[in-house]
């Protein structure tokens, strides 16, 4: 399957099925009640990330290799029972939010009469959000476990997934890139700080050594010059040299603000600039704050009155 095509599958022959999964997901060998095999599935992408809607109105066992994407699963309907590394452990219930399998292990599993949702994307973009542990293997952020680590976690990673999949990547319609891939950074945010991983949460555990003023003016002048591009922590620290958890003590400690942080207030600046030298006839605040990268318009006036004291209509109209 050509990676951004869109899907829609519909079929109640086993067979068919089996071809269909091991054609969009990864190979593998399906089994169940022929004779009730009716099963639906849609994709939809919003750059880089898939959004899968799978109702399967039997049950079914499978076994599968490793998907090589992170693929969090909602249940809506019936349950999922995964076994990875010989543990089945994964039993993924209506209303429950999971990593569905580890992106580099095998699985296998039963799901009975299932609806769910499967959100998924590239493991790099753990590595452009966040730094691994000092002594971790390969020098990569890695998915630890399945489950978040808490009840309010779980409501956070899922209440992450359903604002891209509901309202930055409509059923219908183009969405600006910046958009696209501040989405994106959004959610691999929310996947590293609400499952288990190797990753340092803790900025001040960084490398101190290297927090000097000349690095966080590179660092800087880099977000400044690079603001409409697709940046993400791992971009900025790379450009000074600098490890991820290096950069955001500096920013942390001379800035009072996160890298990220700072690249949305330096964005918020360009778009004040184009609102003021825009005309109303032809521009609209929402077009402006989807250039700049703010995904949902009311909190981008938000922050825009937070910040300027007046709404950003008022300054587009002059």
């Amino acid at each position: 399957m050509i990676p951004g095509s869109s899907v829609v599958f519909d079929s109640d022959d086993l067979g068919e099925t089996e071809d269909f999964l091991s054609d969009v997901y990864t190979k593998m060998s399906i089994g169940g009640d022929a004779e009730r095999a009716g099963v639906s599935i849609t994709r939809r992408w919003l750059g880089d990330i898939s959004f899968d809607e799978l109702d399967f109105g039997f049950d079914l066992a499978f076994d599968a290799e490793a998907l090589g994407r992170v693929t969090l699963c909602r249940v809506h309907r019936g349950h999922l029972e995964g076994t990875i590394g010989g543990h089945t452990d994964n039993v993924i219930k209506t209303g429950d939010v999971a990593l569905a399998s580890p992106p580099e292990l095998p699985y296998s599993g039963r799901l009975s009469a299932a609806r769910y949702d499967l959100t998924m994307f590239d493991p790099d973009l753990l590595n452009r959000v966040a730094s691994p542990g000092p002594d971790s293997p390969g020098g990569r952020v890695r998915l630890l476990g399945t489950r978040p680590v808490s009840e309010e976690a779980a409501r956070q990673l899922s209440a992450a997934i359903g604002f891209v999949r509901e309202y930055v990547a409509p059923d219908t319609g183009e969405v600006a890139p910046l958009v696209a891939s501040t989405a994106a950074t959004l959610l691999a945010s929310v996947v590293v700080s609400t499952l288990p991983t190797n990753a340092v949460l803790d900025p001040d555990a960084g490398d101190r050594v290297d927090a000097r003023p000349v690095l966080l003016r590179r660092a800087i002048a880099f977000i400044e010059s690079n603001a409409q591009a697709d940046l993400a922590l791992a971009d900025i620290a790379a450009a000074v040299h600098v490890t991820a958890r290096t950069l955001q003590y500096m920013f942390r400690r001379h800035l009072d603000m996160t890298p990220m942080e700072y690249l949305r207030r330096v964005r918020l600046d360009h778009a004040h600039r184009d609102l003021q030298l825009a005309d109303p006839a032809e521009t609209t605040v929402g077009m402006v704050a989807a250039r700049w990268g703010f995904i949902h318009a009311g909190r981008f006036s938000g922050l825009y009155r937070q910040t300027y004291g007046r709404a950003p209509s008022v300054t587009l109209r002059g």
